[in-house]
């Protein structure tokens, strides 16, 4: 992106502030996305990630620099996210995922990438974070398994799948749905994952196989359509 804007002035702003109260944080959303699969980059607003502990604070510097509290516009869910605008700014602090999976720490903070973006360094969340976060996102109405997949396209060789694998823990068996999708999408890339990271997939779908449903990990809302959900139920 060449050139600087009064939203880039904003975000430049903000990041200022965080910096000087030394706060950890790594950018995910379209600008991580686009660190590891360029034509997807996207800078219409910033994903900053931080520690539980250090949200209010954060928060409060979006405060102080005039951004407005989004759900004045849009209603959200505000346990695991804030988000704050002022014209076409828009800055989304995020402390976990929301279905509660997990919460940041440092591994989201420090293994991924610094980058330049329009003057501004920053770093990146890491791969197999920002595949694990999006992982779950997959709604009758919205799905990051698009992001994630051309993601495993740019990085499948180099993840580091033992780390992935870990963090995904007894979800494992999404995981490897999604390594099915793509090696169905892109045969001669999936063979380029290691042959232990494979087996470990396949390990792991046998030992944590049961009959719980999952449904509520992808949506908060009835994942199955009314008739479907009724019949879950009823088993």
């Amino acid at each position: 992106m060449n050139g600087r804007d009064a939203t880039w002035d904003i975000y430049s702003e903000v990041l200022r502030r965080v910096r000087e109260q030394n706060i950890g944080f790594a950018v995910g959303g379209g600008m991580a996305v686009g660190t590891y699969v360029p034509s997807r980059l996207s800078t219409k607003d910033i994903d900053l990630y931080v520690k539980p502990a250090d949200r209010h604070a954060v928060i409060q510097i979006l405060e102080d620099c005039g951004l407005r509290d989004y759900y004045e516009k849009t209603p959200y869910e505000r346990h695991w996210i804030h988000r704050r605008y002022e014209g076409e700014a828009i800055v989304d602090v995020m402390w976990g995922m929301p279905n509660r999976r997990a919460y940041v720490d440092d591994g989201w903070l420090t293994r991924g990438p610094e980058i330049e973006l329009n003057g501004e360094r920053m770093r990146i969340l890491p791969p197999e974070e920002l595949i694990w976060a999006k992982l779950y996102v997959l709604q009758r109405d919205r799905s990051d398994w698009p992001d994630i997949l051309n993601i495993l396209q740019a990085t499948a060789p180099t993840l580091d799948w033992d780390h992935l694998i870990d963090r995904v823990g007894a979800d494992a068996p999404l995981l490897e749905a999604l390594v099915s999708v793509f090696r169905w999408l892109s045969p001669a890339r999936a063979s380029m994952i290691p042959a232990s990271a494979r087996r470990r997939l396949k390990e792991a779908r046998r030992s944590t196989a049961s009959g719980i449903p999952h449904d509520d990990l992808l949506d908060t809302r009835p994942w199955f359509l009314p008739r479907l959900e009724q019949e879950r139920k009823a088993c």
